[in-house]
């Protein structure tokens, strides 16, 4: 690709990436999406994404000072979220803006994400969600979209603040308490509601009644995002009241499109 004029205000430079097309059937992008490198340095995590071969890309690089990189415009499709889906839609990298964050990840330490990272984050996301008109509860983890794959930006990842921004959708996790949960080899309608949840805010999970590896994974998942105190994919009080508390304040629309491809 040759270079472009970023679309963002505050990118400070351009690094094209080989790695993109067309969104598919002329969709726009509703969503944004953000992950962590996972790679041990800056220089590798750019030539991953930007060159030829590689098969991946991002339309943003969010260095650790701060610094934005744009590396696909955002009228195309970056290759970013792999095999994912949400709210029943298996096509997200047609329907996102993918936005890859400067991190070592878990397999290299995972270090903090620094404050001014986490500033540059959450004022390239609010330029986005202003441009594409993207809802604030369409702000999500490349692993919620991805959960038996992904485990980035992860469970340090500072989602409150980003909310506290108007980024992202969030409600103050429930207090951790013992209580009866819900665990790998549970069956029973408890399990049926709690999938039924889970899918009604997007997450792809069946309803089958049984807390299978699929279904810990995806409390996994939501944990990282929404409790990150305890990641460890029992549904316990705290994630089960957490959860309705995030359904009760989306937005009606939202609810009833989720309630929709859940029934399906």
């Amino acid at each position: 690709m040759k270079t472009f004029t970023p679309d963002s205000s505050i990118a400070s430079d351009v690094i094209p990436s080989a790695n993109y097309g067309d969104r598919n059937k002329g969709r726009q992008a509703d969503m944004i999406v953000l992950h962590y490198t996972g790679m041990p340095d800056v220089e590798g995590a750019i030539a991953e994404l930007c060159t030829a071969g590689t098969e991946v890309s991002a339309h943003y690089i969010v260095l650790e000072d701060g610094r934005i990189v744009q590396c696909v415009p955002e009228s195309k499709r970056a290759w970013h979220a792999g095999v994912s889906c949400w709210a029943g839609e298996e096509d997200i990298n047609s329907c996102s803006i993918g936005v890859e964050i400067i991190n070592r990840g878990h397999d290299w330490g995972y270090p903090d994400f620094p404050l001014r990272q986490i500033a540059a984050v959450i004022a390239l996301c609010r330029g986005i969600m202003l441009r594409r008109n993207v809802p604030a509860h369409r702000v999500l983890a490349h692993s919620d979209v991805a959960p038996a794959r992904k485990k980035d930006p992860g469970e340090k990842f500072p989602w409150h603040s980003l909310a506290n921004s108007g980024v992202g959708h969030w409600v103050q996790p429930a207090p951790i308490v013992r209580s009866e949960a819900l665990k790998l080899g549970s069956i029973s309608d408890d399990v049926a509601g709690l999938q039924a949840a889970l899918a009604r805010y997007g997450y792809n999970v069946p309803t089958s009644g049984k807390f299978d590896g699929a279904t810990m994974e995806v409390v996994t998942a939501f944990q990282r995002h929404f409790r990150p105190e305890r990641v460890d994919g029992i549904a316990d009080h705290s994630t089960m009241t957490t959860l309705h508390a995030l359904l009760s304040s989306l937005p009606a629309d939202a609810t009833q499109a989720a309630t929709t491809v859940a029934v399906k």
